[in-house]
């Protein structure tokens, strides 16, 4: 399957790792031009020689953005810009889990750390980027959003409101800029392998007095028996909806949610 995005410039924070990374493995496959972005310069670099190395043909540039600074973010878009002429394409996977707990226990603090980084960045890159996309006169923003947003856990609170917001945001922006050939849809998954997963799963098996792999299944079967598959998503199944929504065959999809979830959310809406 041709998805028609040689030469066009796919830009992807949290391109480090996780879903980020195996979305830029398939899009530097179709012959895009990958900017993998992340917080951390040496981590993100570290990426993008790995894609490099497995697609020596591929045109693939490391940048480090911080989605909580919105200097940071328009830095690294007129660097994009200046680079490449801008984008085509704006995937983001960055965000975090942010606080948790009893939600008598958060605090403003805590939910306004998590909006920054999980509401607020999706915003200032979308912001940054959509004039790029604009000048194209083709786009495609692709939004990574949770199972959370349609099955909220009681402890995540702030999680769960952020990635609601997130894909309200992409219909939002899909109504107004639809007219300039800008396509914006998202992608929910749900318990997916990650950075962000690992790092909850280590917590757990530590107070919980075991390792990651016993962790995994003890949460499987008491906070996710709703995952029919019965397992924990790999990135690579989710990168494979996003690069879908990031090509040209995404020609009549837009303003919409698709989840990856692995059944995990009961409602059929």
């Amino acid at each position: 399957m041709k998805f028609n995005i040689q030469k066009k410039v796919a830009v992807i924070t949290g391109g480090d790792s996780g879903i980020g990374f195996a979305t830029a493995r398939l899009l530097a496959n179709e012959g895009a031009t990958i900017v993998l972005a992340d917080k951390e310069q040496d981590s993100v670099a570290e990426a993008a020689e790995k894609l490099q190395n497995e697609y020596p043909e591929a045109d693939v540039l490391a940048l480090s953005c911080d989605l909580d600074n919105n200097e940071s973010v328009v830095a690294f878009a007129n660097k994009v810009k200046s680079t490449y002429g801008g984008a085509h394409i704006l995937i983001n996977c960055a965000g975090a889990r942010g606080a948790a707990g009893d939600f008598l226990t958060l605090t403003d603090e805590d939910w306004q750390n998590t909006i920054n980084t999980d509401l607020m960045g999706a915003v200032r890159l979308c912001r940054a980027f959509i004039p790029q996309l604009q000048e194209r006169g083709w786009g495609r923003v692709v939004l990574v959003a949770s199972e959370n947003a349609y099955q909220p856990y009681e402890e995540e609170s702030p999680y769960n409101a952020c990635k609601a917001g997130i894909i309200n945001l992409s219909k939002c922006l899909s109504r107004s800029y639809s007219n300039d050939g800008l396509l914006f849809n998202c992608v929910s998954p749900a318990y997916v392998e990650s950075p962000m997963t690992n790092a909850m799963m280590d917590e757990l098996a530590e107070e919980r007095g075991t390792d990651r792999e016993e962790a995994v299944k003890w949460f499987l079967a008491n906070k996710r028996p709703h995952i029919a598959v019965g397992r924990r998503g790999k990135p690579e199944e989710v990168a494979a909806v996003i690069a879908f929504l990031s090509s040209d065959l995404c020609s009549y999809v837009n303003g919409s949610n698709y989840r990856v979830d692995g059944g995990a959310v009961e409602s059929a809406f």
